[in-house]
């Protein structure tokens, strides 16, 4: 056999051995509808400020945890955008949904004198291997000055899976922070 022959089997070979990865798919969060009826009334306004996540959930992969202690990653299952903003931006849809007209301001725009804010912090937002998607964590709000908080609330929720698959993560994790939108509307209506 030739070199040049050899030398082209060899590339050839080389090639056919080099499979393709298997496709990444991507997830996002989707605002839910309001479990109670939207509250009413005037109300201060308020502007959803920080999410805050642990480092182990702020990844581009969706992590499913298991009881003991470790985390299953999902290498080809990412979300469509950085977790924190993501869940910044539905959260916000869910409270838009769920307040007055003229009582949320969007993350990021021009607040109006007198407004308040609300800053969540996640300590854990997990899919578990038992079919339920967990969250804890707190939020706060604030009068306008992001480090003083006028009151702050402690949130434990829980929503069932379908399955274990990717997509039901996203849909239990949105259902879980539609959850979270109640409390603090709730909460916001009660204070008024």
């Amino acid at each position: 056999m030739k070199p040049r022959t050899k030398w082209g089997l060899v590339c050839a070979l080389a090639l056919m051995g080099c499979g393709h990865s298997p496709p990444t798919h991507y997830y996002s969060l989707d605002a839910v509808p309001p479990t109670a009826p939207l509250v009413t009334g005037r109300m201060a306004p308020v502007q959803l400020g920080a999410v805050r996540l642990p480092d182990s959930l702020d990844r581009p992969e969706i992590v499913e945890h298991d009881a003991r202690y470790r985390m299953a990653v999902r290498e080809t299952d990412h979300w469509g955008a950085p977790l924190a903003p993501m869940i910044r931006r539905t959260l916000a849809q869910d409270l838009l949904a769920r307040l007055p007209p003229g009582a949320f301001v969007l993350p990021g725009a021009p607040a109006p004198a007198g407004s308040r804010g609300i800053v969540v912090t996640v300590l854990d937002l997990r899919a578990n291997t038992d079919g339920r998607m967990t969250f804890e964590g707190s939020w706060s709000l604030t009068d306008g000055d992001a480090s003083a908080a006028v009151m702050t609330q402690d949130v434990s929720l829980s929503e069932p899976m379908r399955s274990a698959s990717s997509p039901d993560i996203a849909d239990a994790m949105s259902r879980v922070l539609g959850r979270l939108a109640d409390r603090i509307a709730a909460t916001l209506a009660e204070r008024q």
